[in-house]
């Protein structure tokens, strides 16, 4: 397949984004209220359509356009993207992958200009690729080395992935007078954030102002579940009180985890460790097949992720392709590019 025989258009639809996005298997940062978080901010987001001579799609992409300074004027961003068919059960052909791809750069270089584009796809490291003029993000933003559960799986089998002491500590956790559910309503989901403001202290990371995770919540929606550990408030009374919560993006295919934490409280009865099991069945039972633990560094947070399987993933990393002479300036030389990064990693 060649890139010059496909169609972009763009859609406005976002019911039918959504449905196409869960109908190739795409990653949910490529879900439409994702692109509205971000378009809340210094980000313009595009969603595209891309169809073959007889007018199938075999593609989709939503690329966040954020305008930039003086003679930089632009830079593209494809979070997870693009989707191809045939991703979702692995029968996506290198011709077809690439030529999905070239044709999501050309229109970004046509329609939104400026330095270049970066691509951050949601495909396994070797993946082929045919992108003339592509290269290795000097910024990556998402998190190559991963952890991606099969949700196919089992019990047992999941179980049995896990470390020891992983085990050892679900257990732990599910003796405890806890109570693990997803977490509904404003009041508790307010709770969470003060819990995430603790945790980002203590770990020494920065967040958004918490308007933007109600944002989140409120434009990803159905497709954002928040699961909490809960104590008792009152020793007879319910358990009203989170001490642990994780929060997702969750597509029909993939399960991607964006935020978390707990309090001191959570952590004496290793609240987390429960919670994350519970978050685990829970998606496997909504008919997610991939929970992605979202990027494992060398911390103490990505030492608790290890535990919970005898493997990691490496997924493509992050691709550039540039449009402009600016780019290396761009990249190396400026500190509002941290700050872009920064913007789209942040809160973590």
């Amino acid at each position: 397949m060649h890139d010059a025989n496909l169609t972009i258009r763009t859609v406005t639809d976002r019911t039918a984004w959504d449905a196409e996005v869960d109908a190739l298997g795409g990653h949910p940062l490529q879900l439409w209220g994702w692109g509205e978080v971000k378009g809340a901010g210094a980000w313009r987001p595009h969603r595209l359509r891309v169809t073959g001579p007889d007018g199938a799609v075999v593609g989709l992409a939503q690329v966040l356009e954020r305008r930039l300074p003086a003679q930089f004027k632009a830079l593209s961003y494809v979070p997870r993207g693009p989707v191809v068919v045939g991703d979702a059960d692995g029968t996506t052909d290198d011709a077809t992958r690439s030529a999905v791809t070239r044709a999501v750069v050309r229109w970004c270089r046509d329609e939104v200009g400026g330095v270049g584009v970066t691509l951050e796809p949601d495909w396994d490291a070797g993946t082929p690729l045919d992108l003339p003029g592509s290269r290795p993000a000097v910024n990556p933003v998402l998190y190559p080395t991963t952890l991606i559960l099969d949700l196919r799986r089992d019990d047992d089998e999941l179980m049995a992935a896990m470390a020891k002491k992983t085990r050892q500590y679900i257990r732990k956790s599910q003796r405890e007078d806890l109570e693990f559910r997803a977490v509904t309503g404003a009041s508790e989901l307010d709770a969470c954030l003060a819990i995430y403001r603790t945790t980002a202290e203590r770990a020494g990371f920065g967040l958004h102002e918490d308007d933007y995770y109600r944002l989140v919540a409120a434009e990803l929606g159905e497709h954002s579940p928040v699961f909490a550990a809960f104590a008792r408030s009152a020793p007879d009374g319910p358990h009203d009180r989170p001490v642990a919560f994780v929060w997702f993006a969750a597509s029909a295919r993939t399960s991607f985890e964006l935020y978390g934490g707990m309090d001191d409280e959570g952590q004496r009865l290793r609240a987390n460790y429960g919670l994350k099991w519970h978050a685990i069945t829970a998606m496997r039972e909504r008919g997610v097949v991939r929970y992605d633990v979202n990027g494992l560094l060398n911390d103490g947070i990505s030492t608790f992720k290890r535990g919970f399987a005898s493997h990691e993933d490496e997924l493509v990393g992050s691709v550039d392709v540039p449009f402009s002479v600016w780019y290396s300036a761009w990249n190396k030389g400026l500190p509002t590019a941290k700050k872009v990064v920064r913007s789209l990693r942040g809160g973590r």
